[in-house]
């Protein structure tokens, strides 16, 4: 009996001998293809020379990458964050992740916005009606790209990047206080790693990849809104300009970040917002849904915004 005992004894010790390894083994490989690095070009703005002509209601997909939503199929639920997620295929075989939330409306309109004036953004479309195989049927879901050869890196942060110090970033740090993005945090940025197809260079796309906290008011957990027209159309954008200082109105997140706003910055960003037409503001409301009367009352609260900046630096420049 006590060799029958022995026997197995050692059984156990080789077999765990020969598991062990394996495992480590295994983790260390886990563990070297998460740490990746990828090498490339930062890139956070283009200097667009098509601001006039470019189609909102399509963004930075355009009617090339359009989903064909007639048929979507389930992969599996994301984890994290406020809003229910479900990554997903298109008919074509393409792979989505759907936000199925009161966030998805604000989040295509911001990206159509930020498209537009040049800054590196998400792909993504907002389809009035999905329906999921298995899971049901949806209302305004925003479904945004998952492309085959694109890697997703890991996250920027707002205080410490390559663009320090450039007008991009001031202008971006402003465009989150002018869509009223309460929720700025290093977590809803992204770096994605793509080839440029044009030069074939590598390049390492700087976005905020989270923007589903916008077009409402900033403030506390309790005061604050998203996707929220009325709140948006009401709310002060600049509260004072105090010489070369603008003090912005933005009660959210990581407030320290419009410390250092100038009025060199808002000249920078009018430059450009003040490119748009009223139609194509408008657009990037049209493509997300909003009925009528919200297009027209966040369109009149975007070009608001956009005179204020132009006033500031104009202004500015006369004295």
């Amino acid at each position: 009996m006590l060799k029958s005992k022995l026997r197995l004894l050692m059984l156990l010790c080789l077999v765990f001998a020969a598991t062990f390894p394996a495992q480590a083994q295994d983790a260390k490989n886990k563990s070297n293809k998460e740490k990746k690095v990828y090498s490339g070009t930062p890139v956070l703005w283009r200097a667009p020379d098509d601001i006039e002509s470019r189609n909102l209601l399509l963004g930075a997909g355009g009617e090339a990458m359009k989903p064909r939503f007639d048929r979507v199929t389930f992969i599996e639920e994301k984890t994290g964050g406020w809003s229910k997620k479900y990554s997903v295929k298109d008919a074509d075989g393409n792979e989505w992740v759907a936000k199925l939330s009161k966030e998805a409306q604000p989040e295509v309109a911001a990206n159509r916005l930020l498209w537009a004036i040049g800054y590196t953004t998400e792909i993504d479309y907002l389809i009035p009606r999905l329906t999921v195989d298995g899971k049901g049927s949806f209302e305004n879901v925003r479904l945004e790209a998952r492309r085959k050869g694109i890697h997703r890196t890991e996250e920027w942060q707002w205080e410490a990047n390559p663009f320090i110090g450039k007008p991009e970033l001031q202008g971006l740090k402003i465009m989150m206080a002018f869509i009223n993005d309460w929720d700025l945090k290093n977590s809803n940025n992204k770096i994605i790693a793509v080839r440029n197809p044009a030069s074939g260079e590598s390049e390492l796309l700087y976005i905020v990849s989270d923007l589903g906290g916008t077009f409402g008011k900033t403030g506390g957990f309790i005061s604050r809104s998203r996707n929220k027209p009325s709140d948006y159309a009401k709310a002060d954008f600049i509260k004072a300009v105090n010489g070369n200082r603008i003090d912005l109105n933005y009660g959210g997140k990581n407030q320290k970040l419009f410390d250092n706003i100038t009025v060199e910055d808002a000249k920078w960003l009018a430059n450009v917002l003040t490119r748009l037409s009223d139609e194509q503001i408008k657009d990037a409301f049209r493509a997300t849904n909003y009925s009528a009367e919200e297009v027209d009352q966040l369109a009149a609260a975007v070009r608001a915004r956009i005179e204020a900046l132009k006033r500031i630096s104009t202004t500015s420049t006369a004295d």
